[in-house]
C-alpha cells in the first residue's frame, strides 16, 4: 500500500497533508509513504524529517504519487496531477465541491474514488476527522491575532501613571467553532467581548466563555437550528430586526470579527457599508468569510481594505497563515480517517463503502459523481 503526499500547488496554500507523526502512524500501518521534496517547507517541516519518520523524498509530484493506493492533499488535487495512481485510488482532501461541479466530474473521469473531508458528519465517532473544525479553531485564534495587529490601540485595560487605558470592546459574529475560539482568544488578551449567532444552542456557550450575547430572542430564533447543528436560513423579518440591533451595537465596538458560513451557500451579508460607516476610525473588521463571499460587504478577499479610518482585513487562507500548526491538525484528522479505510490483518486498503463516514464524504467513484448532493440536475 502506497500513501502518495505532494506539494500543494494552489496559490497562498501554506498547508500539507502529512507531518512526520503521522507518517510514523501510516508506516506502522504497512504503508510505504512518498512525499515529493519540499512539500513541507512551508509547514516547518524539511524533507530529512520526513525521511526520519520513514517516508521516502520523491524528487517531482508525479514520481510521489505513481503507483499509490492513496493520495493526500490539503485541497483538492488538478486531474492531471493525478497519472499514474493505481486503478480506483483513493484521493482523500478538501475538496471544495460547491459550485465546482465541473471540477469534481474531472476527477470523477481519472476513476479515482474522491473523499472530501469538509464533508465528515457531525457524530462523535468522527470529531478527530472533523477538518473544519480543526481549521476553523485556528482561523478564530488568528482573526483575533490579526486584528490586534491591524488595531492602533491596545486591547486590555491598563491603568499606568500616565493615565488609563481603556479595554478593547470585541464583537464576534457567528459562535462557531472559529467564532469561539475568537471570544476565547479576546477574552484572553483583555478585550470586553460580546457575540451574537442565530443558534440559541450558542447563547450558553457564548456566556461560558465570558462574553456577553446579543441576539434578537423570540420564537423563530429559538427554532434556529438543523439536526446536524449547523445555522438555518432565516426569514426576512428576522433578519431585518437582528440587523437593526446588530447595527446599534457595532457603532460601538473597536473590533469586528465575522465567523458566519452557511455550508453550500455564499457567506451571509451580516456588515453593511452603513455599519461600517458607522464604526471610529482605527477601528477593525476581520472577515473570516471573506473567500465564499464575505460577511461584510466591503471586505476584498486577500486584502485590507480601508474606508472612512476603518480597516477590513480580509485574508484568504486564515490557517494557512499558522501552517505549522494547521498542518499538523489536518494531518491527524487524515490519518484517523484512512485508519478506517485500511484492513490492519492484509495491511491493504479495504474501503467499507456502507460505513457513514464513507457515504457522506465520497464524491467520485469508478468513474461517476456518485455524492447525492452533486448528482446532475435535470
Amino acid at each position: 500500500m502506497r500513501i502518495a503526499i505532494a506539494k500543494e500547488t494552489a496559490h497562498l496554500e501554506s498547508r500539507v497533508a502529512a507531518s512526520p507523526e503521522t507518517v510514523k502512524k501510516f508506516t506502522a500501518l504497512g504503508a510505504t509513504v512518498a512525499v515529493e521534496a519540499g512539500a513541507g517547507l512551508t509547514s516547518g517541516i524539511t524533507d530529512a524529517d520526513y525521511e526520519a519518520a520513514g517516508a521516502t523524498i520523491a524528487k517531482t509530484a508525479a514520481e510521489a504519487v505513481k503507483g499509490a493506493d492513496i493520495v493526500l492533499a490539503v485541497r483538492r488535487p488538478e486531474p492531471q496531477a493525478l497519472k499514474g495512481v493505481n486503478k480506483g485510488a483513493l484521493v482523500i482532501a478538501i475538496m471544495d465541491p460547491y459550485g465546482n461541479e465541473a471540477a469534481v466530474k474531472g476527477l470523477a473521469e481519472t476513476g479515482v474514488a474522491a473523499f472530501a473531508m469538509e464533508l465528515m458528519p457531525r457524530i462523535t465517532r468522527a470529531q478527530v476527522m472533523d477538518v473544519l473544525s480543526s481549521q476553523a479553531n485556528l482561523a478564530g485564534y488568528r482573526a483575533v491575532v490579526d486584528a490586534a495587529a491591524e488595531y492602533g490601540r491596545a486591547f486590555p485595560m491598563m491603568m499606568t501613571a500616565a493615565g488609563t487605558v481603556p479595554a478593547a470592546r470585541v464583537f464576534v459574529m457567528g459562535a462557531g467553532v472559529a467564532g469561539l475560539q475568537a471570544i476565547a482568544t479576546a477574552r484572553r488578551l483583555g478585550a470586553v467581548v460580546t457575540a451574537t449567532d442565530v443558534r440559541p444552542a450558542a447563547k450558553e456557550q457564548v456566556e461560558s466563555l465570558g462574553a456577553k450575547f446579543i441576539a434578537v430572542e423570540d420564537d423563530e430564533f429559538k427554532q434556529a437550528e438543523t439536526a446536524g447543528g449547523y445555522a438555518k436560513e432565516m426569514s426576512d423579518a428576522y433578519k431585518q430586526k437582528q440587523a437593526e440591533l446588530v447595527a446599534s451595537h457595532i457603532a460601538k465596538q473597536d473590533v469586528v470579527i465575522t465567523t458566519a458560513l452557511i455550508p453550500g451557500r455564499p457567506a451571509p451579508k451580516l456588515v453593511s457599508r452603513a455599519m461600517v460607516e458607522s464604526m471610529k476610525p482605527g477601528s477593525v473588521v476581520v472577515d473570516l468569510a471573506v473567500e465564499r463571499g464575505g460577511n461584510c460587504e466591503l471586505a476584498m478577499p486577500g486584502e485590507v481594505a480601508v474606508h472612512n479610518g476603518v480597516k477590513i482585513v480580509g485574508h484568504l487562507n486564515v490557517p494557512g497563515r499558522l501552517a505549522a500548526t494547521a498542518s499538523s491538525l489536518y494531518a491527524k484528522n487524515l490519518y484517523a480517517f484512512v485508519e478506517t479505510l485500511v484492513s490492519k490483518e492484509t495491511k491493504a486498503v479495504a474501503v467499507n463503502w456502507d460505513d457513514e463516514l464513507v457515504k457522506a464524504t465520497c464524491l467520485t467513484r469508478d468513474g461517476a459523481v456518485v455524492h447525492p448532493a452533486f448528482q446532475p440536475q435535470g
